[in-house]
């Protein structure tokens, strides 16, 4: 090798990809065979989207893991980390903006229009103390089995760590399933004004985000079956602990100011 191509910095410089622009394909036959479905068309165009995207999903982290046994230095790692930061810190204001559209629309403090009885008359919301309770025990639960998981990855015990990670995911998907659940059973739709609108937004996009945090955990999975990860050298595991600790906090809330705080003094039927 020549002395021009040797490396003389910690840094890692991508090479071209042709990845973002399968991923831009994707995308956009998704949102054209979205709209194409929503006007009375078939469902193919938008599925062939999903799949497109699933394997630019599948080529792209193959990538970035073979690009990490050799470009993943201390320095590099150290950006990952910061980059996962500031990704939580979106994240956080994107659900924040769901908590403020919720009190402005319950609390009359915040809002001149705000309803005048939280929830409204015509509203049955869900019993707090039923499935909603069960998924924040889950939920919870599954925090603890990743923290356990990222101890075993720091200490070597990569048995241990793979048997936590594998509960952690069959934990999310429980959650996930307990939530499709409630939706079906509940007593209020999407259009049925403003708090199932603040209800579903809300809830909905941290179920996908769980969906989400499970399938990271699930890559994760499988390469620690591989022995991918090293107690010095596990950033891809360490942020996907990281995103699921998010996901339970932003629960947390959810549970106590939509479920409980938003349900206080109805009077649920005794069973």
């Amino acid at each position: 090798m020549g002395e021009h191509a040797v490396k003389k910095h910690p840094y890692h410089m991508v090479e071209p990809s042709h990845w973002p622009a399968v991923g831009t394909v994707a995308a956009l036959t998704m949102a054209l065979g979205g709209i194409w479905y929503m006007h009375g068309g078939p469902l193919i165009l938008f599925l062939t989207g999903v799949a497109i995207l699933l394997y630019t999903f599948y080529g792209w982290w193959r990538d970035v893991i073979q690009e990490s046994y050799t470009e993943h230095g201390p320095v590099v790692r150290h950006g990952l980390r910061m980059g996962m930061v500031l990704f939580i810190a979106s994240e956080v204001m994107f659900f924040f903006a769901f908590f403020w559209a919720y009190f402005h629309a319950s609390m009359p403090i915040l809002s001149l229009v705000a309803q005048p009885k939280w929830p409204p008359e015509h509203i049955v919301p869900l019993d707090t103390w039923t499935v909603p309770f069960l998924n924040t025990l889950i939920l919870l639960t599954s925090g603890a089995t990743v923290t356990y998981a990222h101890h075993a990855v720091r200490a070597g015990l990569q048995d241990k760590a793979v048997k936590s990670i594998l509960l952690t995911v069959i934990l999310g998907f429980i959650f996930i399933g307990f939530q499709a659940y409630e939706y079906a059973h509940a007593a209020f739709k999407l259009k049925d004004g403003v708090y199932p609108s603040a209800f579903y937004l809300a809830t909905g996009f941290h179920g996908f985000h769980v969906f989400v945090g499970a399938c990271f955990l699930t890559v994760c999975y499988f390469r620690a079956k591989k022995g991918h990860f090293a107690p010095d050298h596990h950033v891809g595991f360490e942020a996907a602990a990281w995103y699921w600790h998010f996901v339970d906090v932003v629960w947390l809330f959810l549970f106590a100011w939509v479920y409980w705080w938003g349900s206080f003094g109805y009077n649920f039927p005794t069973h």
